[in-house]
C-alpha cells in the first residue's frame, strides 16, 4: 500500500508511460511541471492553448518546447473543448488543468455530446500526504459537488474507494465527517452518516468499511476516540474522509495545504479518463503529484 506522495511518483514511474493533455497550458507553473515530469520520464505531454503565450512563457523560464506537441486553441472555452477532444480521441489518456477556470473546463468535460462523462456521478478525490502521519488520507469531495444528498454521498464514496484501491488499499475505512459523533436530527450530516453506515452493513455500499458520524478527531485519532469513550472499532482509523459538503471539504483541504504544508494530488472520478483538477495557485510540484496519481488511475482501469 502506498503511504506517501513520493511512493505514488515512484510507482507511476514503473507503469506504462501515458500522454497528458494540458488544458490552457499558457502558465509558468504548469509548464515547469510538464518539463520536470517529462524529464523524469513520468509522462509525455500535449500542450493545448494559446501557443504564442506558451512560447513566450517558455522563453521566460528558459524551457525548450521541442519535446512537446503544441495545439493552438485561443480562449479558455476553446482551449478546454480542444483538450477534451484530444483526450476523447485517445491521443492522450489523462487531462491536466492548466490556466483555465474550473467551471469552463468542466462545461467541456461534462458536455454530453463531446465530453468525457461516463454516466456515473462525477466527483473529486484529493490524496493528502500530511507531515507527521505515516499514511495517505483521501478527502472527498472538496472541489465539485456543493451540497450532496445521501445517494450522492454514496456515489462519492464509491468513487473514492476506487482511488484507494489504485493506491493499494483493498479495504479502506471511510470516516463520515460531521459536527459531532452523535446522531442529531438537527444536524442532517449526522443522519446521513448513520444511513451510510447502514448501507455499508446491508451490502448496498461495498468495497470499504464505513464509520460515523465522526468529528474529525474521532475519525483520525484512536486516542481521541478512546478518550471520548467510543466503542466503534473503526473510530480513529479512517483512510477516506467524506466531507459533509463542498464548503467544509474545500476549507479542510486548503487548511491542510497552507497550515500543515501537506502535499496533495487530486483526481476527478466518474469520467472516461482521469481529469486532474488543480487550483491555478498550486505549485508545479502539486501538478507533478497529480500527474503521477493520474497515471496510477489510468493503469487501474477505474475510468473505463
Amino acid at each position: 500500500m502506498l503511504t506517501s506522495m513520493k511512493s505514488i511518483i515512484d510507482k507511476a514511474l514503473t507503469l506504462p508511460r501515458q500522454t497528458v493533455a494540458v488544458a490552457c497550458a499558457q502558465d509558468a507553473e504548469a509548464l515547469k511541471a510538464v518539463a520536470e515530469a517529462q524529464a523524469m520520464g513520468l509522462a509525455d505531454f500535449i500542450l493545448v492553448g494559446n501557443t504564442d503565450k506558451i512560447r513566450s512563457i517558455a522563453d521566460t523560464i528558459e524551457l525548450d518546447l521541442a519535446p512537446f506537441e503544441l495545439v493552438d486553441a485561443r480562449g479558455e472555452a476553446c482551449g478546454a473543448a480542444t483538450t477534451v477532444t484530444v483526450v476523447a480521441s485517445g491521443r492522450a489518456q489523462i487531462l491536466l488543468k492548466g490556466f483555465v477556470d474550473s467551471s469552463v473546463l468542466f462545461k467541456a468535460v461534462l458536455n454530453r455530446d463531446a465530453g468525457l462523462r461516463n454516466g456515473a456521478t462525477v466527483s473529486h478525490t484529493v490524496v493528502m500526504d500530511v507531515p507527521g502521519f505515516d499514511k495517505l488520507y483521501l478527502l472527498t469531495d472538496a472541489a465539485m459537488i456543493i451540497k450532496p444528498d445521501l445517494q450522492t454521498k454514496r456515489e462519492i464514496v464509491r468513487n473514492a474507494v476506487k482511488v484507494a484501491r489504485a493506491l493499494g488499499n483493498p479495504d479502506p475505512v471511510v470516516g463520515v465527517l460531521c459536527e459531532s459523533e452523535k446522531v442529531n436530527p438537527k444536524m442532517p450530516a449526522t443522519v446521513d452518516a448513520a444511513a451510510l453506515v447502514e448501507m455499508n452493513r446491508s451490502g448496498e455500499l461495498t468495497g470499504c468499511r464505513v464509520g460515523g458520524p465522526y468529528a474529525l478527531d474521532n475519525a483520525i485519532s484512536i486516542e481521541a476516540a478512546r478518550h471520548k469513550g467510543m466503542r466503534d472499532p473503526l473510530a480513529g482509523r479512517a483512510d477516506i474522509l467524506l466531507a459533509p459538503d463542498l464548503a467544509a471539504g474545500n476549507i479542510f483541504y486548503k487548511s491542510l495545504m497552507y497550515f500543515a504544508q501537506a502535499r496533495s494530488a487530486g483526481v476527478v472520478m466518474g469520467t472516461k479518463a482521469p481529469v486532474l483538477l488543480n487550483s491555478r495557485a498550486d505549485s508545479h510540484q502539486t501538478k507533478i503529484n497529480a500527474v503521477a496519481l493520474g497515471i496510477l488511475m489510468a493503469a487501474s482501469g477505474s475510468h473505463a
